[in-house]
């Protein structure tokens, strides 16, 4: 028999690729009775309840929210706050609120009349949008609370828990302090990768620095892949503690320039560097279920993606990942991934009887 869930009614708000990620891991898990995904895109709602990500869709706030006992608020960091207010009149006055936001203090602050508790995983990808969305993204992940004395200490219980059962491990730190860590190993470091890849960039030589650069280079400025805007935007509610740490990273930087013409010092503060490094914790993902695939031939018809989703729906099969294969003049083909061999049998079931070709990845 399963657990109770946590909460009856889960609402998402901004179904990319955090939120998607944990939509998928409030259904595996069934945390929820009912996860609603809010969004403005109709596409990222289409494609999030088609992927199993959410059980209903929103494009608006309004009275609806009345039914909410958890609101994840997956937003862009600027749109946190509006969005929060926004819906505060909707909101039952049991309803707790949290976010996945970069930035805390000014969110923390904003939010303190509401049953607020401020969150941030420390997980990610260069990848955006819904269709990237993996709950073993958050498995082992660091997620940080960021309760105050101002906060309701039940929710904050709640949320702790919920984290917990999403496979992540909470911890609880102080707003202020939050967003000078973060400024440190995120912000910056965002900016730092700015600064390089602008600097290969530049220059008469640049398709030949451009080709050098493939290797540990592109590894180490990866972060700077992500999204533009939604980078700039954490930084800009974080320009203080960004400041302050780009301030020392200059005095750093200072200091190994004045040791380029010490060997021995140069190594010894290499050496130190190698420590440090070695001693970062790896976050090690739990093993993903294994993913049993199906490809389907498509027409060139309108409509034949949802005629596919609504068909698997009906038989009850969870699509957890899709793939477009390719797209001809004649149709295409689409890849779905689902759980198990008997949602695999299922899945192939249904399909062929509305009409479609499937094929096991694996053959057969």
């Amino acid at each position: 028999m399963r657990p109770a869930p946590l909460f009856d009614t889960i609402v998402i708000a901004g179904v990319g690729l955090i939120g998607g990620s944990i939509g998928l891991g409030v259904r595996q898990r069934f945390l929820a009775r009912r996860t609603i995904g809010l969004d403005q895109d109709p596409g990222a709602l289409d494609a999030a309840r088609g992927l199993g990500v959410i059980d209903e869709s929103r494009l608006d706030v309004g009275p609806w929210l009345r039914e909410a006992d958890l609101v994840v608020l997956a937003t862009p960091s600027k749109s946190i706050v509006p969005l929060a207010l926004a819906m505060r009149p909707h909101l039952s006055g049991d309803a707790i609120v949290t976010d996945v936001g970069s930035v805390k203090g000014e969110v923390v602050a904003a939010l303190s009349d509401l049953r607020f508790v401020g969150g941030h995983p420390m997980a990610g990808s260069d990848r955006a949008g819904v269709l990237h969305a993996d709950a073993g993204l958050l498995e082992n992940a660091v997620w940080v609370l960021t309760p105050d004395e101002r906060s309701d200490a039940a929710a904050v219980d709640r949320v702790h828990a919920f984290v917990e059962a999403l496979g992540a491990r909470p911890i609880r730190v102080r707003p202020d302090r939050h967003d000078r860590l973060v400024a440190t190993v995120s912000h910056v470091p965002y900016l730092v990768a700015v600064a390089l890849t602008t600097l290969v960039g530049k220059g008469d030589e640049r398709e030949l620095t451009m080709l050098l650069a493939a290797g540990g280079f592109r590894d180490l400025t990866r972060v700077a892949s992500g999204s533009p805007r939604m980078s700039r935007d954490m930084i800009a509610l974080n320009r203080g503690a960004v400041r302050s740490a780009m301030h020392l990273f200059r005095s750093e930087l200072q200091d190994l320039d004045a040791l380029l013409d010490d060997d021995d010092a140069l190594l010894a503060r290499a050496e130190a560097a190698k420590r440090v490094r070695d001693g970062i914790p790896i976050v090690r993902r739990s093993l993903l279920p294994a993913r049993h695939e199906l490809v389907i031939a498509v027409p060139d018809r309108p409509g034949e993606f949802a005629r596919i989703t609504r068909a698997l729906g009906e038989a009850e099969v969870n699509i957890k990942d899709l793939e477009v294969l390719g797209i001809r003049e004649t149709g295409g083909a689409v890849r779905i991934a689902v759980e198990s061999d008997e949602a695999l049998a299922r899945a192939r079931a249904a399909l062929e009887a509305a009409g479609y070709e499937a094929r096991s990845r694996n053959g057969g």
